[in-house]
């Protein structure tokens, strides 16, 4: 997902492996980013993703587009998207589908915090 975001003139920060959701989120404001993308292929994703988005609000950074991938079972997708989370990207899932999204989720967000 990185290198695609990137081929398409995106700007990523990418944290690494094995990253703490306070880590991340922390990385994400200083960095001073508009999204934020999790790939979770370890049956985590439940607690990183909610994790994330409690720190976000907490941190006062819930602006920000929280969006992720991974292998996450339907039932699971529609919980985290209840909860505030962007798309969930799943296998397969071509890169001008997710890098579509995230360039119009990001301008709407953009839009939304001018007016």
């Amino acid at each position: 997902m990185a290198s695609s975001l990137r081929d398409a003139g995106m700007e990523v920060v990418y944290a690494g492996l094995r990253q703490t959701p306070k880590m991340v989120v922390n990385a994400a404001i200083q960095e001073d980013v508009d999204a934020i993308g999790l790939s979770v292929l370890s049956g985590a994703h439940m607690v990183l993703f909610t994790e994330t988005m409690k720190l976000m609000k907490e941190m006062g950074c819930d602006h920000i587009l929280l969006f992720g991938g991974g292998i996450i079972p339907d039932e699971d997708v529609a919980k985290l998207k209840e909860a505030g989370v962007g798309e969930l990207f799943l296998p397969g899932t071509p890169s001008d589908v997710f890098v579509r999204y995230i360039e119009e989720e990001v301008a709407r967000r953009r839009q939304a915090s001018r007016s």
